[in-house]
């Protein structure tokens, strides 16, 4: 696995999780339930994972979509 970025961004996330999805890129998101530890302030980020054969294209399209960082 390897991650593509991290974030507090619940909107960043899901637009690239959302375009990953069209291009048929399996995306795994990780950390959503840090939220119970931190009291749901959104301090800790995100991260965004996927297959390691998958990460090329992945990178491209977030690219492509102005959503690398």
């Amino acid at each position: 696995m390897k991650e593509l970025f991290r974030s507090n961004d619940p909107v960043r996330k899901s637009r690239a999780l959302g375009l990953l999805e069209d291009e048929g890129i399996p995306a795994f998101p990780m950390d959503q339930h840090m939220s119970i530890l931190e009291g749901s302030l959104g301090i800790l980020p995100q991260r965004l994972m996927v297959a390691d054969r998958d990460e090329f294209m992945a990178r491209a399209i977030l690219r492509d979509a102005g959503l690398d960082e």
